[in-house]
């Protein structure tokens, strides 16, 4: 008797243990609008209730790592004031906070519908002083709307979607982009539009943004704009309008370009990985421009098989 209980609890234990071993880690990608126009404000409300029901374990955001000095060297003068002032902040509070580590992790350990007003602000400065965008924004969003966000349509994806998302989940968010080229990026962008008006690429580029937008008019009206953007077939033609794949001709601006844009997926799908291996977690949701859904589902699959890619759509 004795040797058939332990020859049982030895083969539920086996099963267990096979059970977890095929607890792949996955990676849902979500490609957003970033901002959308006030006719369609309630855009992102459906994607909500789906990442809801998704029920992720962590939250990757398209902001820029805390310790990637490159990026930051160019952010702190480049393309967004929204960054600019952001690094002027953050610069500055490091040369005057007193940052108290061990009330910071007592503090992020909470649940944040028991966190007070003053413990908010401390987050928030302790957040500006590690130089982490995300979770700064995240709490002077918890400070402006509260736990349950903002009661009107922000309009965009953080407001709206993901910083409702990481509340209701009392998920802190991780910062996975990377601008460290972005400024030539730019540059090669205006080099191939001037090469563009001479061998037809812009007249191509033209008249598949025309399509795409007519294309996306009835779902908008619909309310199913996240759904419609988040179709592979409007994934891959953002992703080919990004990646100049639609020129006529390979020029040199929009080669740069080409190689640009799939170096920084390439960095940021690293940056994904690196943080879902390191922390286990099975269930991890990526709120990202959906321009770069393509590309980044292609490095992931590509240079980590071991994770499980899977689109917002086909979940």
């Amino acid at each position: 008797m004795k040797t058939q209980i332990t020859l049982t609890i030895l083969l539920l234990i086996s099963i267990f243990n096979l059970s977890a071993q095929k607890q792949q880690q996955e990676i849902l990608i979500i490609g957003t609008m970033h901002t959308v126009p006030k006719i369609v404000k309630k855009s992102y409300k459906p994607m909500l209730k789906f990442a809801k029901k998704y029920n992720p374990e962590a939250i990757y955001v398209e902001s820029p790592m805390a310790n990637d000095d490159k990026s930051w060297e160019y952010l702190k003068n480049g393309w967004s004031k929204g960054y600019q002032n952001f690094y002027r902040k953050s610069d500055s509070i490091q040369k005057t906070f007193n940052f108290n580590k061990n009330k910071f992790d007592t503090l992020v350990s909470k649940q944040y519908h028991q966190l007070t007003s003053s413990e908010i602000d401390f987050l928030i400065s302790s957040y500006l002083y590690q130089r982490d965008n995300g979770n700064y924004e995240l709490m002077l969003y918890l400070k402006k709307y509260g736990i349950k966000g903002a009661k009107k349509p922000t309009r965009h994806e953080d407001g709206d979607l993901t910083y409702k998302l990481a509340l209701y989940k009392n998920l802190k968010v991780h910062n996975m982009d990377d601008q460290q080229t972005n400024k030539e990026y730019h540059i090669a962008w205006n080099k191939c539009v001037k090469e563009g008006r001479k061998n037809g690429s812009n007249a191509v580029g033209s008249k598949i943004n025309k399509k795409q937008y007519n294309a996306a008019k009835i779902p908008a009206i619909l309310r199913k704009l996240g759904k419609h953007t988040n179709k592979r077939k409007s994934l891959n033609t953002l992703h080919k309008m990004s990646s100049f794949s639609y020129v006529t001709e390979d020029s040199e601006g929009c080669l740069e370009g080409k190689k640009y844009w799939n170096e920084r997926n390439m960095r940021m799908a690293k940056n994904i990985a690196n943080q879902v291996l390191a922390s286990q977690k099975i269930k991890n949701i990526v709120m990202v421009g959906a321009s770069h859904v393509i590309g980044l589902e292609q490095e992931l699959k590509e240079n980590y098989p071991n994770l499980k890619v899977i689109l917002m759509n086909e979940y």
